[in-house]
């Protein structure tokens, strides 16, 4: 490592030359995406678009497929309602046509719960969608998102969804469950183990009596939904995504909230999670720590197992990272801290709005494992973090599936881990808890390992 770089590390944190609207290999969709990603990820959830044709079809390649190459569900993609406005609806309105819209798919749709979500053309031509949806509630639980793809990216979008429930669907709960948390800040499909997170979370807080409401990908859709108000406390597990809809849940219902800035994986961010947890939560003392005691030794045994590989093959290497800052986070912490590597270069490519970026930084280069900064820049554009990622010292990449056509040029190992994912299928995969840095690991070497 050169004194240059060396002297300059704290200057290099952010990267502020690229503007967050990339068209080319996006790292993200627009507010429409992140809205409808939301209401595709309830179980019997009914998205309706009121948009143009496109804004759907765009979702299936970009969002599902970008996500893993999973497909939507039987109300997502090319089976999405929506209204196809024309030209036609820009000069006299698409009020009518979404009013039949929303009455057929009502009827015909089997589907639980509704989702009414406006693009750019009605936001700009001014329909009052409200009105028309206000229609439709003693009819089916439904709710409208005026999510406009000039308003912001599929984070924001996710933002408003959970907004939109607040305002017009949730009721304040007469009473709290103390043992029922919501779970909030994973995004489906923009966050490619979304699933497998949110399962693996609600069965960690399980072993302890914790109850974790979790909307996506579980069963009971609009029950889940209405036990939101009822929760003692809400769960953010990112640095910024899901704070906005935590603040608006304490400040309607009382519900205080608490973050981490990710996912815990492995056993030393899996046990100070726990023991986050136990400091407001009634967790049995003496069970958690014979829980993190035994999962400790049975965890490190394990490890133990991939121990020459690791020490013969990747013996303190530099590592980089291309992901979202709560991927980015737990993964970074999690090789550093647990397997010895040292971080080289951190791209933050999810675009964190400014007064989350020192706390972002703070949660990567806070550990006391091992004493090594790594560059940390925040970059949404695929062409430079390309540039970026050149002539560097690291040997494994964590990042999307764009950089794995540079794999070669580079010359390092590639494990894809954050968004999109075209060149892998996750359907419940994770690195979630105490088995979670195992996978990673699994991962690592799938197309690495050979003979020592």
């Amino acid at each position: 490592m050169s004194e240059n770089r060396t002297e300059n590390r704290t200057e290099n944190y952010a990267d502020e030359s690229s503007s967050p609207r990339i068209v080319e290999a996006p790292r993200y969709g627009c507010t429409l995406s992140g809205a409808y990603e939301a209401a595709v990820g309830l179980n019997d959830g009914v998205p309706i678009l009121h948009s143009g044709s496109g804004c759907g079809m765009s979702q299936l390649f970009g969002a599902n497929y970008g996500g893993a190459q999973n497909a939507p569900g039987d109300y997502g993609g090319s089976s999405t309602p929506c209204s196809c406005l024309v030209e036609e609806h820009v000069i006299f309105g698409g009020e009518d046509k979404l009013r039949k819209l929303i009455d057929s798919t009502i009827k015909i749709s089997t589907g639980e719960f509704f989702t009414v979500i406006s693009g750019c053309v009605p936001s700009l031509i001014g329909d009052d969608v409200d009105a028309v949806v206000s229609e439709f509630r003693d009819k089916a639980p439904i709710i409208h998102v005026n999510a406009p793809g000039f308003k912001g990216n599929s984070f924001d979008g996710y933002e408003l969804f959970f907004e939109a429930l607040a305002d017009q669907y949730l009721k304040s709960a007469t009473d709290k469950k103390e043992k029922l948390v919501n779970i909030l800040g994973i995004v489906p499909f923009q966050h490619i183990f979304w699933k497998g997170e949110l399962r693996a979370i609600k069965e960690l807080l399980g072993k302890f009596g914790i109850e974790a409401n979790v909307l996506f990908g579980e069963f009971d859709t609009v029950e889940k939904i209405q036990k939101i108000p009822s929760a003692a406390y809400n769960i953010v597990l990112s640095p910024w995504v899901g704070h906005k809809t935590a603040k608006k849940l304490e400040k309607m219902f009382g519900t205080p909230y608490i973050s981490f800035p990710g996912i815990p994986i492995g056993p030393i961010q899996t046990t100070k999670f726990l023991k986050k947890i136990a400091e407001i939560l009634p967790l049995n003392e003496s069970k958690l720590e014979k829980f993190i005691n035994e999962e400790n030794r049975r965890i490190y045994r394990i490890v133990e197992y991939a121990g020459d590989i690791l020490q013969f093959d990747i013996p303190n290497v530099y590592f980089g990272v291309v992901a979202d800052s709560n991927i980015a986070v737990s993964i970074t912490r999690y090789l550093t801290d647990e397997l010895g590597q040292l971080p080289d270069i951190i791209i933050i490519s999810d675009n964190p709005p400014q007064e989350y970026r020192e706390d972002i930084i703070e949660a990567i280069t806070s550990t006391k494992e091992i004493q090594f900064t790594p560059d940390i820049v925040f970059e949404v554009d695929s062409f430079k973090i390309g540039q970026i990622l050149k002539d560097r010292p690291f040997l494994n990449l964590y990042g999307s599936s764009l950089e794995s056509t540079i794999k070669e040029e580079l010359e390092t190992t590639h494990v894809t881990v954050s968004f999109p994912s075209y060149n892998r299928v996750i359907l419940g995969d994770n690195y979630v808890g105490y088995a979670g840095g195992l996978n990673l690991i699994e991962d690592l070497f799938y197309d690495k390992a050979g003979p020592l």
